[in-house]
């Protein structure tokens, strides 16, 4: 891998991830762009505990543009893009118009091809490998900020998630806090911890799904399975068989396994619900350790926190979607309508030959 950062027109930073190492990159973004201006603001709400960003700003941002405006292909003669170069393998840039900046922590936007009609599934695994390490790069990198406490790397795909832009992307948020799922996961794996006398709460889960129902592939490095509380129709969660607490832990061996089982994943996702159906909506979100201090979970340690990937999607069923409604939006309780046994029978059955 060859990593060239350079900087935009408005002094945001781009950063090219390139198969070749003879690759050359100096192009210039010749865009009248002024300085970019954000007015993110997090705010701690007293009651739930938890943190709210504020960002007005955001109103602005480019919302649907025609394949041939998108921002996110390459720079092509007079046609002016976010990435100045003519082709790309993956290139990551800071977000225009970002959810969290400055003191209150970054965005960044992370393309995984040039090519605006293909998703992440399309690529080969010499491609997937290379957004996972500028997926462990960017970790690296963002976790050195002072401001920054956890790193979360993410794809939203589908109009029906809310993506805005058609091009396959993703995202990572550099927070300056402890996100509130990742706190519900350290208080719970501190009372296993505490209860059992130093078991970890996360080895113990793997193990109990990798013994039952609900494994949808394994490899030697690698389980995906339907978790036993599943909150969304159809949800996977896929593990390395070694506990690490975060992407830059991940050894060669998982490293090198991985894109083949990812693709495989995705690629059953775009088959649950069949021929003729259109591509299946899904987020895909990595969880990792917090880089901050962790004296609110007595007893535990960054290297207690099991590196994951949680990939699920709203579709329950073909042309229907699962919406958060009140017992979901207003009291945190979800009602999934799949299964879990079920919806990993389904994603065994949608194995490809």
């Amino acid at each position: 891998m060859k990593k060239t950062s350079t900087q935009l027109a408005d002094g945001r930073e781009l950063v090219y991830y390139d198969l070749r190492d003879d690759t050359v990159r100096d192009a210039v973004d010749q865009r009248p762009l002024d300085r970019t201006v954000t007015t993110s603001e997090v705010r701690r709400d007293e009651l739930l505990g938890d943190s709210v960003a504020i960002a007005s700003h955001r109103q602005g941002r480019t919302y649907h543009p025609p394949a041939d405006e998108c921002p996110l292909c390459p720079s092509d003669g007079e046609r002016l893009s976010e990435i100045p170069d003519s082709s790309y393998d993956v290139v990551v840039f800071q977000n225009r118009f970002p959810s969290l900046a400055g003191d209150s922590g970054r965005c960044e936007v992370v393309c995984f091809t040039s090519d605006h009609n293909a998703a992440f599934a399309d690529l080969t695994e010499e491609q997937a490998r290379l957004v996972l390490d500028a997926w462990t790069d960017r970790t690296s990198e963002l976790s050195s900020l002072p401001s920054v406490q956890q790193v979360f790397c993410f794809e939203n795909r589908g109009a029906e998630i809310g993506v805005t832009l058609g091009h396959p992307h993703g995202q990572i948020y550099a927070y300056p806090f402890t996100t509130p799922r990742t706190a519900l996961m350290l208080r719970s794996v501190a009372a296993h911890k505490d209860a059992t006398g130093g078991e970890n709460l996360f080895d113990a889960v793997l193990e109990r799904e990798l013994e039952g129902e609900r494994v949808v592939l394994e490899s030697e490095h690698w389980v995906a399975f339907v978790p036993y509380a599943a909150h969304w129709p159809y949800e996977v969660h896929l593990y390395p068989k070694h506990r690490v607490p975060d992407l830059l832990a991940l050894d060669e061996e998982a490293r090198s396994e991985f894109p083949k089982v990812y693709l495989e994943l995705l690629r059953r996702f775009d088959r649950i619900f069949g021929e003729g159906e259109p591509p299946t909506p899904y987020i895909a979100a990595w969880h990792q350790a917090p880089f901050g201090q962790l004296e609110d979970f007595e007893g535990v340690v960054r290297d207690d926190f099991a590196l994951h990937l949680e990939l699920f999607t709203i579709r329950r069923t073909s042309g229907k979607l699962k919406f958060l409604a009140g017992s979901e939006s207003g009291m945190n309780v979800f009602i999934n309508d799949v299964p879990p046994e079920r919806a990993a029978e389904r994603l065994r059955e949608v194995a490809s030959s």
